[in-house]
């Protein structure tokens, strides 16, 4: 039987990439797989870079360092021809000194890899703060080829990354890609997620809207922090201002009758899965991934938030459609039911990864 070398993601405990040390290596082993992770250094910088998920310095020790136990299982005689190598982020650079010695030793191997974001989001870190560099595109460029699977969660996110980076590559269209296996989609790695949150989806509600996402200006904090001025007959939360463990968190979570949405950058949306899980009323703009993924139930027009002052435009409608939604909630809990099944079975189960792998 091939291994599966799982070079994984650091874990931030606060966020879902903690669950995944764990649970990423039991789903591959559950299934039958001779499992081998990868991790890097565990003594790098804990905190984060303010609004991203990870700490810009410290990733790469950690990723260097798998870079290195990498070149070791090669050297050492560990990786076999027909062995597979799954990295849980797609942006790393580890990805071209795999496929370096992987074909110069003459080991094929077949590498898969998940996309989470990249310069070819606008409102993602890399796309605001660096661009269309030649130097950013091209390494997003290479790693895409050397990767023999490349994974996506939504299709909104592999039509988002081939309009601005395949286009640019002088190949196959996209619809070759998709047949060949060389863009694939499935659901992440998040089958632990009910059983996760089951102990706190029966807590009583109060009249809470919860701001579950990374303070970041793609994530348009300032509408929602207006939106409690207009409406103070309701709890406004911020989760990231207070410094919430994750329990903490999920209590929040169980005790409100909404979390909202104004991003203008989201190709997948945990957030929004998490609260819909324990019963609270998912409010999105009907753009990004969150229109394949909600029903129109829980979407309002993205022009509402399209921008701040698209925001003040609309803002009598937005708050209209909270206060409904609010002052209803015992009326949309089936429909919050029904919308948290299929994300689960759509996007929140590895299915189509397992049945390759």
């Amino acid at each position: 039987m091939a291994n599966i070398f799982l070079v994984d993601i650091e874990a931030v405990e606060t966020r879902y990439t903690g669950q995944w040390k764990t649970h990423v290596p039991a789903l591959l082993e559950k299934e039958g797989h001779n499992v081998q992770v990868i991790s890097g250094r565990q003594d790098i910088p804990s905190a984060t870079t303010p609004g991203a998920f990870l700490n810009f310095g410290g990733t790469n020790i950690y990723k260097a360092n798998q870079v290195e136990r990498m070149g070791e299982l090669f050297c050492n005689g560990a990786v076999r021809p027909g062995d597979h190598f799954l990295f849980t982020d797609a942006w790393h650079p580890g990805i071209v000194n795999l496929k370096y010695m992987s074909e110069l030793l003459n080991i094929p191997v077949k590498i898969h890899a998940l996309w989470h974001a990249g310069s070819y989001d606008p409102q993602d870190f890399l796309g605001r703060l660096i661009g269309d560099a030649p130097w950013v595109r091209h390494a997003e460029k290479s790693f895409f080829h050397a990767i023999d699977y490349n994974w996506f969660a939504t299709e909104f996110h592999i039509n988002l990354f081939s309009d601005v980076l395949l286009r640019e590559v002088d190949v196959v269209s996209l619809d070759s890609w998709n047949k060949s296996g060389k863009i694939s989609q499935t659901g992440w790695p998040m089958e632990y997620m009910e059983d996760t949150l089951a102990p706190y989806k029966n807590l009583p509600k109060r009249d809470l809207i919860l701001f579950p996402h990374r303070i970041a200006p793609e994530k348009q904090l300032e509408i929602f922090k207006d939106l409690a001025h207009w409406l103070p007959q309701y709890e406004f939360v911020v989760c990231q201002e207070k410094q919430l463990t994750k329990h903490e968190y999920h209590t929040l979570l169980g005790q409100a009758k909404m979390v909202f949405s104004a991003n203008l950058q989201e190709t997948l949306g945990i957030s929004m899965y998490e609260g819909a899980l324990v019963g609270a009323i998912p409010l999105v703009p009907d753009r990004l991934s969150y229109t394949e993924m909600f029903t129109d139930t829980f979407k309002y027009p993205s022009k509402w938030t399209e921008s701040y002052n698209s925001y003040t435009v609309y803002r009598p409608d937005l708050c209209r459609t909270i206060i409904s939604h609010m002052e209803n909630y015992n009326t949309r809990t089936s429909y919050i039911e029904k919308q948290a099944q299929s994300l689960t079975e759509n996007f929140f189960s590895a299915t189509n990864l397992l049945k390759v792998l």
